[in-house]
């Protein structure tokens, strides 16, 4: 990542996601479960690890999904999801993902909880850039950064270079 300034360290990383984790536990410590629903791709590798944090500081059940959509085009096909829509009935879902830009990939990942009667639905971001073009906000942020337009924010929550980058 040479090319990329780091804006948090590995250890910083780690550290907002437990931080969120404990956030998600204040507001829902009263809750049986929640559903930790990540985006693919970093948000849910983030959806992952806290729900590893979720479990070593609470005796809430997690459940794990996977949202997987088209980035670039959402609209073009449908969203996928891989747990059964009767299992969220009367649930707290929490969206995960790594950034949040303008909203339209959080906007269109809510979709398939749409007919779904939820007891409480909420996001959760690594980064918050706050250029939105929807009407999307996020309950937890890890971290709020005011960048350009030109400039990218890359999260990374596998391998070695776990971390956060603009360039």
């Amino acid at each position: 990542m040479s090319m990329h300034k780091t804006i948090l360290s590995s250890d910083q990383t780690l550290q907002k996601i437990k931080r969120i984790a404990f956030e998600i536990y204040e507001k829902n410590f009263e809750e049986e479960s929640v559903v930790l629903a990540g985006i693919k791709g970093e948000g849910y590798e983030m959806a992952r690890l806290l729900e590893v944090f979720l479990k070593e500081i609470s005796q809430l059940k997690v459940h794990l999904m996977q949202i997987d959509l088209n980035k670039d085009h959402p609209h073009t096909s449908p969203v996928q999801f891989d747990l059964d829509k009767q299992l969220l009935s009367r649930k707290v879902i929490i969206v995960v993902d790594d950034v949040l830009n303008t909203g339209r990939t959080l906007a269109y990942s809510l979709s398939p909880f749409l007919g779904v009667s939820l007891k409480r639905l909420q996001v959760a971001v690594m980064v918050n850039r706050a250029h939105h073009s929807f009407p999307i906000f996020a309950d937890y942020v890890g971290y709020a950064l005011s960048t350009t337009l030109n400039e990218h924010i890359q999260v990374k929550l596998t391998g070695d270079e776990i971390g956060v980058y603009l360039s």
